[in-house]
């Protein structure tokens, strides 16, 4: 081979090895957009870079696949059934108690679940991993608590905090077990 011929191989090699780099970071980063969906363009946005977003998902997904999460058994998901058609009746009377009771429903139904609850942030960084379609309505919800609890909250703000809850619950408990539309109308909107 002449140089020119072994510059020119060289310089063909660098260029698909690059196009491979190129398309590999692509591939992945499509995947992370497919799995985190409207998470990843959150975590996007609170980095530094694209690169540093990239990593913090990969990183909850790493940590999420350590977790050992379990099915709820038949008799558990019907108990939170019942318990979630219970806490949409109280919102009737009192709503503000309702948001209270629907965040502590959630948080026994996560931690059933196996995830991690004693921390807020770590719990949602986990919960992103399968659930970021529904955590954007997890996160206004638990900010509608916190607004409650220090009587900062309107009913209508309370009315949409139940609903949001009611996604996240229906997403965790599986096959929309827990019913769209209440006998009582506080609370019918369509979650998804």
């Amino acid at each position: 081979m002449s140089p020119t011929q072994i510059v020119v191989l060289v310089i063909v090699i660098v260029v698909l090895v690059a196009l491979g780099i190129f398309a590999w970071n692509a591939m992945r980063r499509r995947a992370l957009r497919e799995r985190f969906g409207p998470e990843y363009d959150r975590v996007v946005e609170e980095q530094d870079s694209r690169s540093s977003a990239e990593r913090e998902l990969r990183e909850r997904e790493r940590r999420h696949a350590e977790l050992t999460l379990t099915p709820l058994s038949a008799e558990s998901r019907d108990r939170y059934a019942q318990a979630w058609e219970e806490l949409q009746v109280l919102f009737v009377d009192d709503p503000a108690r309702a948001v209270g009771s629907a965040d502590e429903l959630v948080t026994r139904l996560v931690a059933e679940r196996g995830y991690p609850t004693e921390d807020y942030d770590d719990q949602l960084a986990h919960l992103s991993v399968e659930h970021a379609r529904t955590l954007g309505n997890y996160r206004e919800a638990h900010e509608i608590h916190l607004a409650n609890e220090r009587g900062e909250a309107s009913t209508e703000q309370l009315r949409q905090a139940v609903v949001h809850y009611r996604s996240l619950v229906a997403e965790l408990l599986g096959d929309e077990p827990v019913p769209t539309h209440s006998t009582d109308g506080p609370v019918t909107d369509d979650a998804r």
